[in-house]
């Protein structure tokens, strides 16, 4: 039903931040703007506003692209509605106050993501996004966060999923072109190693696909990234639905790598003015906050990165 919902809103969200809810103000004649996310009033840096590129200074805009929903990050406040909320949005909005620019997102297929910005479509990607090596050759990246791989389970853990390995001879959803999707292919010679069978690789277009399927029994467990599980884990069905399987030998999640706001090679104005932004956001507190308000404080960076994937 999600899947529905998120290309329903794609027409509907993304023009104006009012749109897609938030706090933020329009802007002013000189270029700033004000916003109140996570009980902060974020106000703009005229100085990081003069550095943006000057079609983004002159559209008052940065576009950008987001697989909506993938709670915690990205969601609707409600089911049925078009008004966005989650980290990442949250973090857009306090980073385009301070900037000086709207942060305006538009819904969009995470497999589409990249060749959208390619074409000129988007500017931006705040979506979850892992920086890795293969994606810095057409995008740069400004890392907020580190997380890693985690498995989701149906309430009760029928199957005993305790580590990685015991995914061996089982079906595993995952979002399709995606790290976790990666990370269960990757996992195939050591199933074979142990002698524990193949995996069952299901790949679906969103992430909210591989949660009916695990629900629905087509599949036995879900990859997604251990931020995300968390929180579908606590939220779904009250808490009723699934289960996160959390291995102390992962405790951020399997192959912890940073997740970055991707954006255009096009713009690298803008994506040292997003960087130094970020930093401002860490270290006057207001990014602790925003972890805080969605439970994620364990992703927390303390240096605003660029393009510091790790693998």
């Amino acid at each position: 039903m999600r899947r529905f919902l998120a290309l329903g809103a794609a027409v509907l969200c993304g023009a104006s931040l009012t749109a897609c809810g938030g706090d933020a103000e329009p802007a002013t004649a000189d270029g700033t703007r004000s916003a109140k996310v996570a009980g902060v009033t974020v106000e703009t840096d005229p100085e990081l506003h003069d550095r943006l590129p000057e079609r983004i200074r002159e559209a008052g805009k940065v576009r950008v692209a987001s697989d909506v929903p993938y709670p915690p990050f990205e969601m609707f406040e409600k089911e049925g509605g078009t008004r966005i909320t989650g980290l990442d949005y949250d973090l857009g909005q306090a980073l385009g106050a301070r900037l000086g620019v709207e942060f305006a997102f538009t819904p969009q297929k995470f497999d589409g993501i990249v060749p959208a910005i390619q074409a000129g479509k988007y500017d931006v990607a705040i979506s979850a996004m892992t920086d890795n090596k293969q994606r810095q050759k057409v995008l740069d990246f400004v890392d907020y966060s580190v997380s890693g791989t985690g498995i989701l389970v149906r309430e009760g853990n029928p199957e005993g999923i305790r580590t990685a390995l015991d995914l061996c001879g089982l079906r595993v959803a995952a979002q399709a072109a995606t790290n976790q999707a990666d990370f269960v292919k990757e996992l195939g010679p050591e199933c074979a190693k142990a002698d524990k069978g193949k995996i069952d690789l299901q790949t679906y277009p969103k992430d909210s696909d591989t949660q009916l399927a695990l629900s629905s029994g087509k599949a036995d467990a879900a990859v997604i990234t251990k931020p995300a599980a968390g929180y579908i884990a606590k939220t779904a069905g009250d808490g009723s639905t699934f289960d996160l399987v959390d291995d102390p030998e992962a405790k951020g999640g399997y192959n912890a790598s940073p997740n970055g706001i991707a954006v255009s090679k096009k713009l690298p104005e803008l994506t040292d003015a997003i960087q130094a932004a970020l930093q401002q956001l860490i270290d006057d507190g207001t990014y602790g906050k925003i972890l805080d308000k969605y439970g994620v404080r364990s992703i927390g960076v303390e240096k605003a990165t660029k393009n510091a994937a790790v693998d």
